[in-house]
């Protein structure tokens, strides 16, 4: 969601603010702004709505700062506007920007109202603003002042700061949202994702949760919740400096599908070693679990319930699969020996990471994540981790997250499976299955002409219905998703065995019903489901698996020319997600950054 960028240097920091802004424009935003020490030590601020480049054309030419903070804000409280977008200022003494949502801010507006402060936004961040220019007239150090405005706060929030009293400092603290420090030689950089800091420093330090810290160019200081002095360690960021470079693609929705042949390939190999299954995980905690609990969001939540089935066919074991944010708020019955599962792509997936937080007095045998981000805070949480292998994602709809999530989730099938005795031959099957994931999924990218054919045919509708059995009916939900994100076309997705309880109502002969089909044994239990809408005049169309065959010739038919196979749900959601991009593509959508839409939703 929104992103912070702040740096303290030697040289001229704002291109280093306004590239940083650009490196974080994917996880979706609809103002941006920045505020800065300009030479003579007076704060300068400046806010747009619109995109990045809209705020660095308005910038003076000869503006330059040693000490900044920017920032690109999705709407939460008050609409998108220049009053609205960040950093937010309490008079000429305090500037700044914040991630999250303080859930308290109305009561402490009010306070603060009574006190003579006056607000020019709609929104919860100038509340931070005005309690540290508060702290500060009673007389409290800058770092203190800090300090006591966060303890003032409910909710969750990466905070930066900049005190007019001290140009040469930047006050930062987070709660619940990610924050990460650059580290350089003689200068020091903050953001909310290091995406946005590598091309400047490769070691970064992730904060924890109720860190606090004060930068200044030659060090920084940081305090723990406690407010005791504390040491992270520096990590070395394995993000390439080019991570978001969209190469020879028009889009990084584009070029994200065409990597995930080799994320796949990544991920298997990092899961497997000779004989040996998800090499990380503890085979006796294997032993233990008798049930699973998956928990996850969007996208995420779709790949749990794909692996539910897998779970329960091939390792006998009683699955069950919620959104996090509806778990969080309920006590759910725990078996024993339930082993948790989180899905999250970015680690910092707030529904999920507060659903886990839920979990740890529900007397569960163990957490495990799921998460393609090695420093984010789930992988911090967690008893035990699968790392997938999707490299950085910026297309806000997910894709190659999602596949490589389920590669994993395969993996942790097999093992759990391997540790309840499994039929080693069918284990054998699927790993060989696997072997071949990354070379069919190349197959079936192969077809993308012929889907961008077929977009055309969808591209004025309103509506879509997707139909699916067994594994096929979260892919198509997951499909439905990527249509309705990328094109904005309404689109959801049923189980086919339903139609006759109720969607079927909607069958027309201007409603488009999309399809996956495998030879699986419910194939012809979908043809029948089909027949329904055929006889009703609905335009059908259908991915189908090599060897699968439709007689009636009104159907549009589109060969996935892959075999079915165990892996069949990693290489079904690919024509869809092809279909979504080319669909958006005619609509004339930001298909990288969809309206309203976030790529790491860091809040409730």
């Amino acid at each position: 969601m929104c992103g912070i960028v702040a740096a303290i240097a030697e040289r001229n920091i704002v291109p280093i603010l306004t590239d940083g802004l650009r490196r974080l424009e994917y996880r979706g935003y609809d103002s941006a702004g920045l505020a800065c020490f300009r030479d003579s030590d007076s704060l300068y601020r400046q806010v747009n709505v619109g995109k990045v480049g809209d705020l660095v054309d308005s910038l003076p030419a000869d503006l330059r700062a040693r000490t900044g903070i920017a920032h690109t804000r999705w709407a939460t409280h008050g609409a998108p506007t220049e009053a609205n977008a960040h950093p937010h200022r309490s008079g000429e003494r305090v500037a700044v920007v914040h991630n999250g949502i303080i859930e308290n801010h109305e009561a402490l507006r009010v306070e603060l109202e009574g006190r003579g402060y006056r607000f020019s936004s709609e929104t919860d961040t100038e509340v931070i603003a005005h309690l540290i220019d508060l702290m500060l007239e009673e007389g409290k150090t800058p770092l203190a002042a800090v300090q006591a405005a966060c303890r003032q706060l409910t909710g969750a929030f990466a905070v930066a700061a900049l005190i007019a009293s001290h140009p040469d400092r930047i006050f930062a603290a987070r709660r619940g949202s990610p924050l990460v420090i650059g580290v350089g030689i003689g200068e020091h950089f903050l953001a909310s994702d290091a995406a946005a800091l590598v091309p400047v420093t490769q070691q970064m330090v992730f904060l924890e949760d109720g860190d606090l810290v004060e930068l200044r160019r030659d060090r920084f200081t940081l305090l723990d919740a406690e407010e005791r002095p504390v040491e992270r360690p520096v990590r070395i960021s394995t993000l390439p400096a080019d991570s978001v470079d969209k190469g020879r693609y028009r889009h990084f929705m584009e070029k994200e599908i065409h990597e995930q042949p080799d994320a796949i390939a990544a991920t298997l190999n990092a899961l497997l070693e000779g004989s040996r299954l998800c090499p990380g995980l503890d085979p006796k905690l294997l032993e233990r679990v008798q049930a699973v609990h998956i928990i996850a969001c969007g996208t995420s939540y779709h790949a749990g319930l794909v692996a539910r089935y897998w779970l329960e066919e091939l390792a006998g074991l009683p699955t069950s699969v919620e959104v996090a944010s509806e778990y969080r708020y309920r006590v759910p019955a725990v078996p024993g020996g339930t082993l948790l599962v989180a899905i999250s792509q970015s680690g910092e997936t707030a529904d999920t990471l507060a659903a886990l937080e839920h979990s740890r007095s529900l007397g569960y045998l163990a957490t495990l994540g799921i998460c393609n981000v090695p420093e984010s805070a789930l992988t911090r949480v967690c008893d035990a981790l699968l790392m997938t292998r999707a490299g950085l994602e910026i297309g806000v709809a997910s894709t190659k997250a999602f596949t490589t999530q389920l590669t994993a989730l395969l993996m942790l099938t097999l093992a759990l499976g391997q540790a309840r005795g499994a039929d080693p031959a069918r284990q054998r099957s699927v790993i060989e299955d696997l072997g071949q994931a990354s070379q069919q999924t190349r197959e079936v990218l192969a077809i993308d002409d012929q889907v961008a054919r077929l977009a055309e045919q969808l591209a004025d509708k309103h509506h879509a219905l997707f139909l699916g059995r067994g594994a096929e009916y979260p892919i198509a939900m997951e499909g439905a998703l990527k249509l309705k994100e990328v094109s904005y076309i309404h689109a959801e997705a049923y189980a086919a065995g339903e139609l006759k309880h109720g969607p079927l109502a909607l069958v027309d002969e201007d409603l488009p019903v999309i399809v996956t089909a495998s030879s699986n044994s419910l194939l012809n239990k979908l043809k029948s489901n089909l027949q329904e809408v055929h006889a009703r005049g609905g335009q059908i169309y259908v991915f189908a698996d090599r060897g699968v065959t439709f007689s009636d010739p009104s159907m549009t038919v589109v060969e996935v020319p892959v075999p079915h196979s165990a892996i069949s749900p990693i290489l079904q959601i690919v024509p869809l997600q092809l279909l979504a991009y080319h669909v958006g593509l005619l609509r004339g959508t930001d298909v990288d950054q969809p309206r309203n839409l976030a790529k790491s939703v860091t809040v409730e």
